[in-house]
């Protein structure tokens, strides 16, 4: 099985094991993403892939394995540095107001005003940011979220069902900024339930199912190995699972 891409490999999972007691969530996953790259973990409910996002981000210890970064084998501690993880339902901050949280994490990444506005412009915060925290939206929650990942440095952003509580619009815009973030050489690693969004936004896709990876590969790849030139990734997950 193929865990590369055609870009220089920036990330490299390596045997990533996770158990909970004698429940076996991550069983030898191995895969790679390229610089660039927009890489989507798709799976059933259940099938770890949040997980997967908290052992790679050193949040939860892992019980075997490595996670590698150009090469070189990453501390827990240290993946801080070089990577941001974005967790489905998490807001910072509650009580304060998203304008507050906005600027503070602006100030603690050190970006400028202009990237500041950016991030409020491309996620539509402008008419929220006198709102607290607890009183926004779920999709403003979530817009929340992607703007700090958008003022965050780090050339890797893990992002656990970045396209929940978006209308079909909504999940558009989104998907055309995590595109241009690629294009301007951030890699992401996207957590995705939705198929159809998986689709029109990733380069390649990890399949899970109960711990353990079972295809991986771009869309083209798993035509080629289902002998189904046409599918979609639905048909492919359906026949692979």
């Amino acid at each position: 099985m193929d865990g590369g891409s055609s870009n220089p490999r920036l990330l490299e999972i390596v045997a990533l094991c996770k158990r909970f007691g004698e429940q076996a969530a991550l069983a030898d996953i191995a895969f790679g993403v390229g610089a660039g790259e927009v890489l989507g973990i798709i799976g059933p409910n259940g099938a770890g892939k949040t997980t997967l996002l908290e052992t790679i981000a050193g949040l939860l210890p892992a019980d075997g394995g490595d996670v590698l970064w150009q090469g070189d084998a990453l501390a827990p501690a240290s993946r801080r540095n070089v990577m941001f993880y974005l967790p489905d339902g998490v807001r910072p901050y509650r009580d304060q107001f998203v304008v507050q949280v906005l600027s503070f994490f602006a100030g603690v990444y050190r970006a400028s005003s202009a990237r500041l506005g950016d991030a409020i412009h491309h996620l539509g915060l402008a008419p929220v940011l006198q709102q607290r925290v607890h009183a926004l939206s779920k999709g403003y929650g979530r817009r929340l979220m992607l703007a700090l990942g958008l003022l965050a440095p780090q050339p890797l952003l893990l992002m656990d069902e970045p396209f929940d509580g978006f209308d079909l619009r909504q999940t558009r815009d989104v998907m055309e900024l995590l595109r241009a973030l690629a294009a301007n050489g951030r890699t992401l690693v996207l957590a995705i339930h939705q198929l159809t969004d998986a689709e029109r936004v990733c380069d390649r896709f990890v399949f899970l199912r109960e711990g353990r990876v079972i295809a991986l590969g771009s869309l083209g790849e798993l035509r080629v190995r289902t002998a189904r030139p046409d599918a979609s990734l639905e048909d492919l997950f359906l026949a692979l699972t």
